[in-house]
């Protein structure tokens, strides 16, 4: 169970760290992405700095490693692998799995080892394993991202508010219903106590009425 662990988190630390807008950049407009704009690999600023094709391209990309980080998870660690009881709550490895993937993803997209530690700020890999975890909750924040963002011409608000939102779709889903394993929600919370970290740049900003809009 142990090698299993660690072969999980060592993959997904892995696949997250592939650095898709850099290669895109690099390949389809011979730009470095982390020398423009924002200076991060993410599809935002790959959107910036070569368009919105490839800034879409490098979001899809990015969602499906984190989701194949997670869904790989699942594999390994399958539903037989057992559980065990932490205050009255039964706690699955294959949760556990799950959520130990999803962080090992978020974070070798924002500090990649193929890309010299200078990576994205999470979203999109969070959103992917999200899908994967429960595609509901992906799927509602992903609406509040795009209507938040578009309304507000702030990828970064829309970032923010869409991982909120779909947290808070879960909270119900777990407490009242007895849907979803507590350790989504805590997952959930540390990532976007993480994804507000990453971009508290870009809170000043906002605060300030300085931040980069879209397009």
């Amino acid at each position: 169970m142990i090698a299993e662990f660690v072969a999980v988190v060592v993959i997904a630390y892995l696949l997250g760290s592939i650095p898709f807008g850099l290669i895109i950049g690099k390949l389809k407009s011979d730009v470095d992405v982390r020398e423009q704009g924002s200076g991060k690999t993410g599809a935002t600023n790959v959107m910036r700095a070569t368009g919105t094709k490839l800034g879409v391209l490098t979001l899809v990309l990015d969602v499906v490693k984190g989701a194949g980080a997670v869904m790989l998870a699942t594999v390994i660690i399958d539903g037989s692998s057992g559980s065990f009881i932490v205050g009255g709550v039964s706690v699955h490895w294959q949760h556990i799995a799950q959520v130990a993937a999803g962080l090992a993803a978020v974070a070798g997209h924002n500090w990649p080892v193929f890309a010299k530690f200078r990576g994205g700020r999470g979203v999109t890999a969070y959103f992917g394993t999200v899908f994967a975890i429960f595609p509901p909750a992906g799927i509602f924040g992903a609406e509040v991202v795009a209507i938040a963002a578009l309304r507000s011409r702030h990828m970064s608000l829309g970032s923010i508010l869409g991982a909120l939102a779909a947290w808070c779709l879960m909270i119900p889903l777990t407490i009242t219903y007895d849907l979803l394993p507590p350790i989504y929600l805590v997952y959930g919370l540390v990532v976007i106590a993480l994804l507000v970290y990453q971009h508290r740049d870009n809170i000043k900003r906002l605060r300030q009425g300085t931040e980069r809009r879209l397009w």
